[in-house]
């Protein structure tokens, strides 16, 4: 009895000296040297890995997990608001906005020129000239435009026309024209009327971003000076080019035909062409030569590749007034 009983005091003895140990440990540090927070963090993470583990057992023998019951009950809930919502009745939308027909949405005077223009009326260009004229709603000189839309595809090379003529009656603008030449074309540029010519002084003036001139004319051995100005002077359409006439040796002729009402038309994106023929106070027999003469030049640019019909619509205009619809001529 006495043996047992000394056992059993040392096991007690033991037991109390271990749980003495652990409750040391716990407010230091382990065996190991780490924190409590520590060894806590790690038995979180073995929980969840536990957890886990039970739930894809659950999964493979086919019960449901809790994640899977969280989700369809999440799903159910979302239902649920999408039922009552679509319950609610409709809100009422108020009446629909009462739109005016355009030509009431128009000046005074513009509507009652219009009145002069009969609808859907194809009219010849002689007496398409002559309503134009009748038809400015504008108290100053109004430009006569024409507009014609062709059945081209301008991306391809021999379709995108691009073109410049002479007006008989000019074009009715005050054109200011500026040369870039060596110093004995800049004297016969003077000579023929040029409001600008300069040697390499003219650069200066771009440099600057002076633009005070409508047309830019050069010679072919100049234009790599400009190339640098490319930029200032490409998007205002000022940069010579040789289809357009304005690079070239005869600085003199080039000068007189700018002077003289030159003009030139090129086919925008949407392939149609725009030009002026000229001003209202021109009267309708000058306006009608003028118109003439751009559309021979029209025609004969046609390209030989095109299929189909080359113009599918013209009309003639003046700034502000209604649009005239002319017969197509041009095939």
């Amino acid at each position: 009895m006495t043996a047992k009983k000394a056992e059993t005091d040392k096991s007690v003895e033991q037991a109390a000296k271990e749980a003495e140990k652990e409750i040391k440990n716990s407010k230091t540090v382990d065996i190991e040297g780490e924190p409590t927070e520590a060894r806590r963090t790690e038995d979180e993470a073995k929980t969840e890995e536990a957890e886990t583990k039970a739930d894809e057992h659950f999964a493979k023998s086919g019960k449901k997990s809790k994640k899977h019951i969280e989700e369809v009950k999440a799903e159910e809930e979302r239902q649920a608001k999408k039922a009552e919502a679509k319950s609610e009745e409709p809100k009422k939308k108020g009446a629909a906005p009462i739109v005016r027909p355009k030509i009431e949405r128009r000046g005074k005077k513009y509507q009652e020129v219009a009145k002069l223009v009969e609808k859907g009326k194809i009219y010849n260009l002689k007496d398409a000239i002559d309503l134009a004229t009748k038809t400015s709603p504008v108290k100053f000189d109004a430009s006569v435009e024409a507009h014609v839309r062709l059945g081209v595809d301008p991306r391809q090379a021999d379709q995108n026309i691009r073109a410049t003529l002479v007006l008989p009656n000019g074009n009715g603008k005050t054109v200011k024209v500026a040369v870039f030449a060596p110093l004995d074309e800049v004297k016969k540029a003077k000579a023929a009327g040029a409001d600008i010519a300069e040697d390499e002084e003219f650069l200066k003036r771009l440099e600057k971003g002076t633009i005070d001139f409508d047309v830019l004319i050069s010679t072919p051995a100049y234009m790599p000076k400009l190339g640098k100005f490319a930029r200032l002077l490409g998007p205002k359409g000022l940069m010579p080019n040789p289809k357009a006439g304005t690079v070239t040796t005869d600085i003199e002729k080039a000068v007189k035909e700018a002077k003289a009402g030159k003009v030139e038309y090129r086919v925008d994106k949407q392939a149609i062409v725009h030009i002026g023929l000229g001003k209202v106070s021109f009267g309708a027999d000058k306006l009608l030569e003028n118109a003439n003469a751009f559309f021979d030049s029209l025609k004969s640019q046609k390209p030989a590749s095109i299929k189909g019909a080359y113009a599918k619509s013209i009309f003639i205009t003046t700034s502000q007034g209604p649009s005239i619809q002319v017969e197509n001529f041009l095939g």
